[in-house]
């Protein structure tokens, strides 16, 4: 389960989300870009939220971007950071390029091998679940247990995947939505009426 809030943001997440994209190669000639559908894991120890947002621009082409938001600065991630946020219930946020985050790593690790989908979303005291327009699911692996481990060996950019090797399985996320990848087991989204690849797992050798 993921908890929300209500709040004010400084800069907003689409504004941070953006950020995220500059001298990117798989964001080259994109233009600024709107959320059109998000989604989220759980981090089970609490502190780190995990969101994912598919952005668009006025040609249709749909961007996935994963962000963390932290309480705190990730230690030796630097690299990985986008900015800092002010949210009016927690204050300060680091957020971080996903993929250069281990907790997310770990969670997108999780889904895709035991075949889960994302967290249920929920407005801080309110019954309902919160619909952010897509949901995702894990194919399940064969190949390997869930791994606990999403430390960072490497995070490569392409011209439309990241490559994140990791101590167990190599991560490909699809960064321009509709390429393909070559993977074991995948994560896979669905939102209005398309479902495609989010992201690709292999066996790390």
């Amino acid at each position: 389960m993921a908890l929300l809030y209500r709040a004010d943001l400084n800069p907003t997440k689409d504004e941070m989300r953006n950020a995220c994209l500059k001298d990117r190669p798989w964001s080259a000639g994109l233009g600024t870009l709107r959320t059109v559908a998000s989604y989220r894991f759980d981090d089970p120890d609490g502190h780190v939220g995990l969101e994912s947002a598919l952005m668009t621009n006025d040609d249709g082409v749909i961007v996935h971007v994963p962000l963390t938001y932290r309480g705190a600065p990730l230690e030796g991630a630097d690299e990985h950071l986008v900015g800092t946020m002010e949210h009016s219930v927690l204050g300060t946020r680091w957020i971080y390029d996903a993929c250069g985050d281990p907790v997310w790593n770990t969670a997108l690790l999780r889904a895709i091998t035991r075949g889960e989908s994302g967290a249920t979303q929920y407005f801080d005291g309110e019954a309902e679940p919160f619909d952010p327009g897509m949901t995702v699911q894990g194919s399940g692996s064969v190949h390997l247990p869930a791994p606990t481990d999403g430390s960072v060996l490497s995070c490569v950019d392409g011209e439309s995947t990241t490559v994140v090797r990791t101590p167990a399985a190599t991560l490909t996320l699809v960064r321009i939505v509709g390429e393909t990848v070559d993977a074991h087991d995948t994560l896979v989204g669905t939102w209005e009426e398309h479902s495609a690849l989010l992201a690709g797992l292999t066996v790390t050798l």
